[in-house]
């Protein structure tokens, strides 16, 4: 059965829903063009319909994450690559304040490399 996005948010645990819903929050007032919506069963955010970052709780951890789409582009320290080649996250601990200026600053860079067109033009959603 398809689990709606609010759903999503909604059956997970404290802290960790407060957490996931307010980064939901802050990364929808980054620019008016971003949407989201939901792939492969997390939110996920579009910037002009091109998928640029998603929300996930690492299970291993059990600790949310912004997974940056094109985090190999990134060259932030606070952005953790792991395995993946493309993809890099920021770990978020649901029991501490935010390091908005991080945050803000992985979101700007990111959204830069899209709004310069430093990106491929290929509207896909890969």
């Amino acid at each position: 059965m398809f689990e709606t996005i609010e759903n999503y948010y909604h059956s997970k645990k404290e802290p960790i829903k407060s957490c996931l819903l307010a980064l939901k929050e802050i990364i929808l007032r980054l620019d008016p063009l971003i949407t989201e919506t939901q792939k492969w069963g997390m939110p996920c955010f579009c910037y002009k319909n091109r998928i640029f970052c998603y929300l996930s709780i690492d299970s291993k951890k059990d600790i949310p994450y912004i997974m940056m789409v094109e985090g190999r582009h990134l060259d932030i320290p606070a952005l953790e690559s792991g395995n993946r080649s493309k993809m890099k996250v920021f770990y978020v601990d649901p029991n501490a304040d935010f390091d908005l200026v991080t945050i803000n600053h992985i979101m700007q860079e990111a959204l830069n490399l899209y709004r310069t067109g430093l990106l491929k033009t290929n509207t896909k959603n890969t």
